[in-house]
């Protein structure tokens, strides 16, 4: 994705998927999105730009590898992946796909993420990877669209209803395989993807990108053919 296309896992001026969290207590701000679907890229063009994260500009010259920004996640939030854990990810794809990367930030949580969660996003030649709540529960005032329900579930989130209001809660294990073989990836996706610009054409992308090198990825390990045989029952 090039310069002020900005892609997000979810919220854009490109990509995403999402759902609105169920407002904090003032004393802990916990937020962050849930899947890729906020309402994206309808910026009123009166409004001053405020740029969605950190821009790093481009390499004029080429030069191997990527390099890490690391930002505090906020007060309640904890980062997800370590950068070995992402390095290593990222090792197993082929290298014509890992080239183009320049940066892997993990970002912050603020207080405007909170009204547009998302767990990721690709900005430029670079990709932001979103912390999530300490406690690995997050809570929403909406119920989860299908796609967004099941995908979770594929990766091990565990959904919960009451009273109208919905409950992701994650295992240590499963956040981490959701976000190294779906988040990561997906963000990836969009940063190769330099046909597509309409929207849906380019989620459509980096969705598609997600589940060719990121969801058989996991399927091929013992977590993720035991999550697959449940589902089959």
């Amino acid at each position: 994705m090039r310069a002020r296309h900005v892609t997000s896992h979810r919220f854009t001026l490109s990509g995403t998927k999402q759902l609105r969290k169920a407002a904090p207590p003032q004393s802990a701000l916990r937020a962050i999105r849930l899947s890729r679907r906020a309402k994206r890229g309808q910026r009123n063009a009166k409004l001053p730009y405020s740029a969605p994260e950190d821009w790093h500009e481009p390499r004029e010259h080429a030069r191997e590898g990527y390099r890490f920004v690391v930002r505090e996640p906020g007060v309640g939030f904890r980062h997800v992946l370590t950068t070995d854990e992402v390095r290593d990810r990222l090792a197993e794809l082929p290298e014509r796909f890992v080239a183009p990367l320049e940066v892997v930030q993990l970002s912050q949580m603020t207080r405007k993420k909170l009204y547009c969660p998302c767990y990721g996003m690709q900005w430029g030649k670079a990709l932001y990877l979103y912390p999530i709540e300490e406690s690995l529960v997050e809570n929403f005032h909406r119920p989860p669209k299908p796609q967004v329900y099941q995908e979770c579930r594929l990766y091990g989130g565990r959904w919960f209803e009451e009273a109208g209001r919905w409950r992701l809660e994650w295992t240590e294990r499963a956040i981490k395989d959701f976000f190294l073989h779906n988040i990561l990836i997906h963000e990836l996706g969009h940063l190769l993807d330099e046909r597509n610009s309409n929207y849906a054409d380019r989620e459509r992308y980096a969705e598609w990108f997600a589940i060719e090198y990121g969801y058989k990825r996991f399927r091929q390990t013992d977590r993720g053919r035991q999550i697959a045989a449940a589902f089959s029952r």
